[in-house]
């Protein structure tokens, strides 16, 4: 089965992306990006949606660390923050894609398709 890492301080907000993408996933949850970092060595997912504004080490620097290790990571960046900047950072670094918050479950479900299949 898929396991899909999410990474988002809002308990709410991982509910929200585990109910629009519904079953068929085993989903790994992390609060934080350094809780985050540390579930993807341990577990390896075949994917991570990942906020960009979280207390301590935001998205951003946990995706270059990340990418810098592992490479062939995959990403979605999935959050409020839709400055710009926020956005090409994010694809710069390696994202797949950069989903603005909210999401309709329909382009969530279609980027995670897309992603998994592209990169398989």
């Amino acid at each position: 089965m898929t396991r899909i890492l999410l990474i988002d301080d809002s308990r709410y907000a991982r509910s929200t992306l585990k109910q629009a993408l519904g079953e068929g996933y085993q989903y790994l949850e992390a609060a934080d990006a350094l809780s985050g970092l540390e579930l993807y060595f341990l577990e390896k997912p075949e994917l991570v949606i990942l906020d960009l504004t979280m207390p301590g080490m935001n998205g951003l620097e946990m995706l270059a660390q990340l990418k810098a290790i592992e490479p062939a990571a995959r990403v979605i960046v999935c959050s409020a923050d839709v400055q710009e900047f926020s956005q090409q950072e994010a694809l710069r670094l390696g994202a797949a894609r950069f989903l603005a918050k909210p999401i309709a479950p329909e382009h969530l479900r279609t980027a995670v398709s897309e992603v998994l299949e592209r990169e398989a």
